[in-house]
Parts: structure tokens; C-alpha cells; sequence
């Protein structure tokens, strides 16, 4: 199969497309009927789901859990396919690369508030081979070959039975211009499944590391650089962003901290490297559970789940010393689920220690109170910070990724940090 082979000139190496947290008041698939407190209780059934899909990183890694039910917990990337093109909205994901969506005729499909894709509607719709490039990278997907057209089929399988299976195709995809990107790799879902299914989104956009990835796609065919950056306001906020590409997703200036990006065996995954954590001044070192020293590429960072995983010895050690600081006594979580809650003040404001995640070349990130603790029932906040349940690999998620401009750079292997109070003007 041919493909466009060119450098895009005309939108000068970047490109830009909005994104915006499922539960804000401006998501199209923002639910009224569910309290603030539903929202955090479903996203954190789905980080659980998610996380406990990630074995161990010494065996064999599944791919992760990407959603249940609502949307809650998750930031959107909207997108147009085709020809004439369908407005799609897909969950951002930084660990998957395959970008899927559901499409007609369905042998089985979830409830989406937008309309499905037809491919037989657009013009530039194409199926791929067994043979071809695209089919041969895929791993996480399952590749198999429909031996009556010798086209490629994906199946993607995440935990609690959630699961996409399709055709794999080429299409025309657009971003925030007119310009069309010819010939993209995605899954065209016939066969989806989400628990209940209920205001869901379209699928995945694949935002990782791999051939697949949207961002290795837009290097290898178009010669964009393989750098994102994007900035997560609040899920409450009425505010959207923006998710950039290549020379859009430049991240500059003095308060820029970077960090290493480090490779390993699966390249989905983009992976840096935690060394502790302090709640005032009282830093905590990371340590890993086989050695002395700290891991390289310990923790992985993820859009995909809301909120953060810490291995379990080192987890109850900072639960610990963050009791201390409180001060206070920790009250059962009525609705249970998270390890640790307290009652808010009558005055209705809980005041959190400054917590600072530290990673790898001097990087100090000051969290949002706001992503450390969630209201997950009247007049309870609860630590958005979780043990990993025995598993090594650590998960940064995106409530603690709130108020920075992050930059995801694949070209210099680094991962880029910028404080901010407004994701709509960041830099």
C-alpha cells in the first residue's frame, strides 16, 4: 500500500486539536444526573480496572484498561474521520497505540451519544492486508486474517470484559484545519463492548509509543515530529484545551523541568523515571522492592487513568508520614473503595500538605491540591493516590497531571514540565 510521503508544509509541522475532560459541563457527553461524587467513584472503579490489567513488567504486559461505563475520570480528543468527514470524540490515551472507533454495520455495539461510522459513506475508507506493514506491528491487538478478503483483523481486550474487535483500515483523519492526513491506520470497531455502555465515547485515540500510535504515524508518513504536549485543566472547570502535535507541542521557557524518557521492552509505554516524593519537607526516596538503588523507567505516564499508583511498601510509607502531617483522624469511605478518607471541616475546606512528586534530572513537581483529594461523598475527601496492588510498574495518572503543560517528546526522549494556573493560554 502507498502512502503520502509528505512533509506538511502548510500547517508548519504542527497541528492542534481540542480536547476536554468527559465530566466537564462542556463535554458533549457530560451526564447531569450523576452527582460530583458518582464521577469520582467511577473513575475510580475504572483507574482499579485498569491498573489491575497491567501485570507485572517482568511477564507479559496486556493492554490496559481504557473504559467502563462513563466517561468520568477521562479527557477527550476530538477528531474528524473520513470523506465527508464524522466528527469523533475518543478517549486521549498515552498508553495505547491503536486508535479505534465503532463503526457500521455492528455486530455488537455500545450506545454513543455521536453517530457511528459507516465506511461505506466515505470515499477514502480502505481495509488493510495481512501482509502489510500496519498488520505486522500491531501486538497488543491480536492480529488475524479474514481469509475471504485477506484483510486484517484486530481484537482489543481490556479488563472487565471490555473489549473492540474489527476490521484494520486506512482513512482520511483532520485535526483542528481543513488539512486532511490521507491513509491513517485505526480500528473500525464492529464488534465493541463497555459494561452497560451508557454515554460513552467513540473509542480510543492511541497516543503511545508505538508504530501505531497516531504520533509515530504523523512522523513516519507526514514528518511531524514525534513530540505531544497537551495541559489538563480541572474536570469540574468549564474550560477546554488543546492537545498539540510536532512543532505545535514545543514546551519552552525558564520554568521548564524535563526528565528522561527511558526505553524499554514495550515501546507503547512512555516511561520515566519516579524517585520520591515529599509532603512539606519530609521527602520520602523511592527505592525499588529488588534493589538499593531506584529503577530506570519506573513509572509510566498515562492520560488514561485519573489517578496515581504507588508500589505498595512504598505507598503505606507515604500514607504514613501524610497521616502525620494531617494531623487528624482518617473516617471510613461510606461508598468504599479508596484506602484512606477524611471528613471535611465544617467550614468545608480541607487544607493538604504541599505534596511534590520528584522524578529523574531535578524534576519537582508541586501537586494541585485539587488532584490529591476528591470529594467522593458530602463532606468526605479521599487520597487520589493509590497502591499498585502488587504489581511493579507505577502509574502517573492525570489527576495529578492538572495545571502543567506536559510535552511528550519521542525526537529527544525527554518528558517536559511546565507549571501553569490557565490550560488555555499555558505558556
Amino acid at each position: 500500500m502507498a502512502f503520502n510521503n509528505n512533509k506538511v508544509d502548510n500547517v508548519g509541522g504542527g497541528i492542534t486539536a481540542d480536547l476536554i475532560h468527559g465530566d466537564s459541563p462542556l463535554s458533549p457527553f457530560y451526564d447531569p444526573s450523576l452527582t460530583p461524587f458518582e464521577r469520582v467513584r467511577n473513575s475510580f472503579r475504572h483507574s482499579l480496572a485498569r491498573r489491575r490489567s497491567i501485570r507485572s513488567n517482568n511477564s507479559k504486559l496486556s493492554s490496559p484498561e481504557a473504559f467502563l461505563t462513563h466517561i468520568s475520570g477521562f479527557y477527550l480528543m476530538k477528531l474528524r474521520v473520513g470523506n465527508p468527514p464524522v466528527d469523533l470524540m475518543g478517549i486521549a490515551d498515552t498508553g495505547s497505540d491503536l486508535t479505534w472507533t465503532q463503526c457500521a454495520p455492528c455486530s455488537r455495539c455500545y450506545k454513543q451519544k455521536t453517530p457511528i461510522f459507516d465506511p461505506k459513506k466515505s470515499k477514502t475508507y480502505s481495509t488493510v492486508s495481512c501482509k502489510s506493514q500496519q498488520c505486522q506491528t500491531l501486538r497488543f491487538e491480536n492480529p488475524s486474517c479474514d481469509n475471504t478478503t485477506n484483510g486484517c483483523l484486530y481484537e482489543t481486550i481490556y479488563g472487565g470484559g471490555t473489549h473492540s474487535s474489527g476490521d484494520l483500515a486506512t482513512e482520511t483523519f483532520l485535526f483542528d484545519s481543513n488539512l486532511p492526513f490521507s491513509k491513517v491506520a485505526f480500528g473500525c470497531g464492529h464488534n465493541n463492548f463497555v459494561g452497560e455502555g451508557l454515554g460513552t465515547s467513540s473509542g480510543i485515540v492511541g497516543l503511545g509509543g508505538g508504530p501505531v500510535s497516531i504520533i509515530r504515524q504523523l512522523k513516519k508518513y507526514y514528518s511531524i515530529d514525534a513530540k505531544i504536549s497537551y495541559c489538563l485543566p480541572h474536570p469540574n472547570s468549564n474550560v477546554s484545551s488543546k492537545i498539540n502535535f510536532g512543532s505545535n507541542a514545543v514546551v519552552s521557557g525558564p520554568r521548564v523541568m524535563s526528565t528522561p524518557l527511558v526505553k524499554r521492552e514495550h515501546d507503547t509505554f512512555h516511561y520515566v523515571t519516579f524517585e520520591g516524593i515529599s509532603i512539606g519537607n519530609n521527602k520520602l526516596a523511592f527505592k525499588s522492592k529488588k534493589t538499593v538503588t531506584v529503577e530506570e523507567g519506573n513509572m509510566f505516564i498515562d492520560t488514561g487513568s485519573t489517578y496515581t499508583f504507588l508500589s505498595d511498601q512504598f505507598y503505606f510509607k507515604f500514607l504514613f508520614a501524610l497521616e502525620k502531617a494531617l494531623n487528624g483522624t482518617p473516617t471510613a469511605n461510606p461508598e468504599g473503595g479508596f484506602e484512606v478518607c477524611y471528613e471535611k471541616p465544617v467550614n468545608g475546606k480541607f487544607n493538604s500538605p504541599t505534596i511534590t512528586a520528584h522524578f529523574r534530572g531535578g524534576v519537582d513537581l508541586v501537586l494541585s491540591p485539587e488532584g490529591i483529594f476528591v470529594e467522593a461523598n458530602k463532606g468526605v475527601v479521599c487520597l487520589a493516590i493509590l497502591p499498585s496492588y502488587s504489581t511493579d510498574l507505577l502509574v502517573f495518572g492525570n489527576s495529578q497531571m492538572i495545571n502543567y503543560l506536559i510535552g511528550i517528546d519521542l525526537e529527544n526522549q525527554k518528558v517536559d514540565f511546565l507549571p501553569t494556573n490557565d490550560c488555555t493560554n499555558p505558556n
